[in-house]
Parts: C-alpha cells; structure tokens; sequence
C-alpha cells in the first residue's frame, strides 16, 4: 500500500460528465464543485504531507541517536586521553598506555558513529511527493479558473 497514492485521493475522479461537455451546467454547479475539489486537493496534500514528514521524522531521530552516541563516545574518549596524559606525567608506568589505548579506541568508534550518524542525515530528504502533487494542483486549478 502506498500512502502517497492514498493521500492523494481521487483525483482523477473529477473528470467532466456528459453534461459539462454539452455546456449545460450553471456557473453556480461548476463553482460549488471547484471549491468542492479544492477542498478535496488541500486535504489530500495535507495528508500526503504527513505521511511524509513522519517517516523523515523517522529517520531524522535514528540520525539524533547517532550523534548522540558519538557525542558520548567521544566525550569518555576525551576523559580517558587525558587521564592517560595525567598518569604519563605522573607515574610513567604501564597504566597510562592502557589508558591511552582505551581512549583511542574509545575515539575510533565515536568516529564511526559519527560516519554513520552523518550518513543517515544526508538521507533526508524534502518532501518530494507533496510538492510535485502541489505544482500539479496548482497548475489544474490555474486551469479550471481559465475554462
């Protein structure tokens, strides 16, 4: 099921009858059905709107997590670097390069997070659907104003 398709509704259930090709209908029939049809259209594109902004919500908060944890990452990553600079200084024993190497390590995988998390942000994208369906609503009432 696509929910563009759905959001968009019938539009194409609006075409002329066997009256309207004769040129017998009242300006009074053919303005309650415009605006009959541009309230179908602004509904449809509203929902079509939403759809589509909740699934980039989606992925924009899957993009938040990772930045998050990279963030957290390179945080502990930091502290440890800095303890293994205070031990270095202090002692120069062994337990400033385990300190070292757990920072770093730390650090490398905050870098992958955050690879990752920037990945995801560049998949984002404008909502396409609603505003190719806007243009083309906006070109059909232009249209229907001009008959």
């Amino acid at each position: 099921m696509d929910p563009a398709r759905d959001a968009a509704g019938n539009l194409g259930s609006y075409a002329y009858t066997k009256t309207e090709r004769e040129g017998t209908r009242p300006i009074a029939d053919v303005l309650k059905q415009t605006v009959t049809n541009v309230q179908e259209i602004i509904r449809s594109e509203v929902l079509l709107a939403k759809v589509e902004l909740k699934e980039e919500s989606r992925k924009a908060t899957s993009a938040g997590k990772m930045f998050g944890a990279s963030m957290a990452l390179a945080f502990f990553g930091l502290g440890f670097c800095l303890l293994s600079a205070v031990y270095a200084l202090s002692l120069v024993l062994p337990a400033w390069a385990a300190a070292l190497i757990v920072g770093v390590v730390l650090l490398i995988f905050a870098g992958g997070a955050l690879a990752m998390g920037r990945e995801r942000w560049k998949n984002l994208k404008a909502p396409a659907k609603t505003m190719f369906t806007v243009k083309e609503d906006v070109e059909w009432m232009r249209n229907q104003f001009r008959s």
